[in-house]
């Protein structure tokens, strides 16, 4: 058979088939294949990684609403009002481009002080020719992943749409071990579960949190990104998506039939999924695959799919360590309240002067006063105060609008003369602003409530968004509450001011492109344990998913373990170890890093408090010497203004030993490396703090085996002596 021969079999094989001709996209290193194609007019994608396909065919496109498009489609009969509705099938393949970038960046922050951008990409320009419309799917390939997105350019028959679904989907090639966390509209503050795809359904119902403040499952198939996946012949996959920017959070809904998942966006309160203007483009879609654990931590695939800085000058965003009136308040032994004889407030009109103080307000003149004077001594930037502001004692589950001005302290707060004593010691107070849900009223005060941020010489704001959302009905993770925490962001930085949000929508990446986005929470943080405690797998799992998108404000350095020494009626006991809170300032990367115990703890264990203060939130360089999800996960970091090195490892499943090499450290130097160990008669179930402080000399030919405890881990720091 000649050449000719076999193309046009080949051909006319496509067509019997219902297909286009296939086009490819590799990564730079070739491990990684991409095959998109038509398949009865339906756009299709596949992958491939060392040969082995890790993504079966998996179709595009969407689902439009009928009111979205009662001027642009031909509504000439049934059938066509039907198909008009459909922008997934239909289509034809007009043109194909390519390109190809190898770009190095540096980041405003981050976990290295520069950024390799490297990737193949290929654009496929689609036609429906029955409506006369038209979608371009963009495809990257990178040698950790790939990622695509939707985009619409500016036409007469698709200009003003609605998104009924996104049906994008990721059909996984067998019932692989998942890392999951139930899909919800409105939290992500859940433990993660480790089982099989096809478990998922009968364990679903056992893993809601009906508790949380405001909580919404969609399906009991339902999970949510980043997902963190695991194949029988140990390949790695982790599904999220980058750049969610006017645009609903993508949720995973899984057919345990055919094993695919399928995108699910977060509807508004008609269960609309997205409103477009064209041109416009969606996020885009990640998937990072390798067959080493430790390539998902060392991946910035998510930060390289978004776009670079929008700020001219980023001078003013500094990483910040920090302390603050919080853990008191979660734990019971303070109050947010200034008094409890008020049980409805009415903001202007409420008189607190006339009111008897509980005596248990945290957020008062002379407590937070101690607070920067321990700040000042230890070395620490800022001081987070929580519950300094009118209103608190009705804030919570009322559905209140008008809860918060953000600008009124309680009688017992000095707003002035607390900033100007903080900055006659060299520290700053953290602004908080709560909004109780209640997102209209924080856009009414926003603009007062950062000027009073300047007055006072703040520049961080730890904003929260507990509660069901005002507007009545919204969900967190929507189009129209995603654009609302983007505009506090970009309305901060007009005031040069870092934001840090609670509750918002989980990271994807904006921080490479908004860098005063220093921090998000997003995830079961800190503050569940005194609330019923985090699983013991928990730090070594977020690594793998939540931080995927960005850095997490987590609040590790817990170092009083039981709760009932310093809150009386709260018996809970933290399991936990000191090493293995130290652990978490390396490897669960923040520019934002709280300590988040109180001080009189802190001065009990002032030796192991040391590392706390030395370690860095800014590093040149990270390493990830040991990963494996839920397991353990152990990372040695570059500091960015030194030449010191902090090492970080935490177990999750079970006990183990931890063998590394410091092949790192610069060759013919020695360092002296002070290991914070757990002590051999530790555990992490008593409330105990028993640990070791060792120090030896070790060089890049040096290797270390130290045992650490599940839930618990292990924080070493090396300075050179030469």
């Amino acid at each position: 058979m000649n050449h000719q021969t076999f193309l046009a079999l080949a051909c006319m094989a496509l067509v019997a088939n219902g297909m286009s001709g296939a086009e490819k996209l590799t990564s730079p290193d070739g491990d990684i294949s991409l095959t998109f194609e038509l398949r009865d007019g339906r756009p299709t994608y596949f992958v491939d990684f060392k040969g082995k396909e890790v993504i079966a065919p998996s179709g595009l496109g969407f689902d439009l609403f009928s009111e979205s498009g009662r001027n642009s489609f031909d509504q000439q009969g049934k059938k066509a009002a039907a198909d008009a509705l459909s922008l997934k099938d239909g289509f034809e393949l007009v043109n194909t481009t390519r390109d190809s970038v190898d770009e190095n960046w540096e980041p405003v922050w981050g976990e290295e002080t520069l950024i390799r951008n490297n990737y193949n990409e290929m654009s496929v320009t689609l036609r429906q020719p029955a409506f006369d419309r038209t979608m371009v799917v963009r495809f990257r390939a990178y040698d950790d992943g790939i990622g695509f997105r939707y985009e619409f350019p500016g036409q007469p028959n698709l200009n003003y749409f609605v998104i009924a679904e996104e049906n994008t989907e990721f059909a996984m090639t067998g019932d692989h071990t998942a890392y999951w966390i139930p899909g919800d509209y409105d939290t992500q503050e859940y433990n993660y579960t480790k089982s099989r795809l096809s478990e998922i359904r009968d364990l679903f119902p056992s893993k809601i949190n009906p508790d949380n403040a405001s909580t919404t499952p969609f399906s009991p198939t339902g999970v949510q990104t980043a997902l963190q996946l695991k194949t029988d012949d140990g390949i790695y996959l982790n599904i999220h998506e980058a750049g969610t920017i006017d645009y609903p959070t993508m949720h995973l809904n899984l057919n345990d039939t055919t094993m695919t998942f399928h995108s699910w966006l977060t509807p508004d309160n008609q269960g609309r999924k997205g409103y477009m203007q064209t041109p416009a483009n969606t996020p885009w879609r990640s998937v990072i695959i390798t067959d080493d654990a430790r390539d998902i931590l060392a991946s910035r695939l998510i930060y390289n799919l978004n776009d670079p800085t929008k700020y001219e000058d980023t001078s003013w965003i500094k990483p910040v360590k920090y302390i603050g009136v919080w853990w008191e308040m979660i734990t019971g032994a303070g109050s947010w309240n200034y008094t409890d004889d008020v049980y409805s407030v009415k903001l202007g009109e409420t008189d607190y002067t006339k009111t008897k103080p509980n005596g248990r307000h945290s957020a008062n003149t002379e407590k937070v006063k101690r607070y920067i004077d321990f700040a000042a001594e230890h070395g620490f930037d800022q001081v987070l105060v929580e519950g300094w502001n009118e209103g608190w004692e009705d804030w919570f589950g009322q559905s209140k609008d008008y809860v918060f001005d953000f600008v009124t302290p309680y009688p017992d707060f000095d707003l002035k003369g607390l900033n100007e004593y903080a900055h006659s010691k060299g520290v700053k107070l953290m602004m908080h602003h709560e909004t109780s849900g209640s997102v209209r009223n924080y856009e009414r005060h926003m603009e007062k409530a950062y000027q009073l941020m300047n007055d006072y010489g703040y520049n961080a704001v730890k904003s929260g968004y507990v509660g069901n959302m005002i507007p009545r009905g919204e969900y967190h993770y929507s189009q129209w509450l995603n654009n609302h925490y983007l505009h506090a962001v970009k309305e901060a930085a007009k005031h040069k001011i870092m934001v840090n949000a609670h509750e918002a929508s989980r990271p994807t990446g904006l921080a490479r492109t908004y860098p005063n986005l220093i921090g998000n929470e997003s995830a079961r943080g800190t503050e569940y344990q005194a609330m019923g405690g985090n699983d013991k797998t928990h730090t070594s799992i977020l690594p793998f998913t939540r931080l995927q998108g960005g850095p997490m404000d987590y609040t590790p350095g817990i170092f009083e373990f039981d709760l009932s020494t310093f809150t009386p009626g709260n018996n809970s006991k933290i399991a936990s170890t000191i090493p293995g809170q130290l652990a978490l300032y390396v490897t669960m990367y923040s520019p934002l890093q709280m300590a988040a115990d109180l001080p009189e703890h802190y001065e009990k264990h002032l030796d192991a408090f040391q590392f706390i203060k030395d370690v860095p939130v800014e590093w040149e360089r990270s390493v990830y010497l040991e990963a494996e999800p839920m397991d353990y996960v152990t990372v040695a970091r570059k500091d960015k203004n030194s030449d010191e090195w902090y090492v970080g490892s935490t177990a999750g499943t079970a006990d183990r030993k931890s063998e590394i090499a410091l092949s790192f450290l610069d060759p013919g130097r020695k360092y002296e490396a002070t290991i914070y160990a757990e002590a051999p008669d530790a555990n992490t179930v008593d409330g105990q703090t028993r640990y070791t402080i060792t120090k030896k000399t070790v060089t890049s030919k040096s290797k270390l085996s130290i045992h650490e405890l599940a839930g618990g881990g292990y924080a070493i720091s090396i300075k050179p002596l030469s």
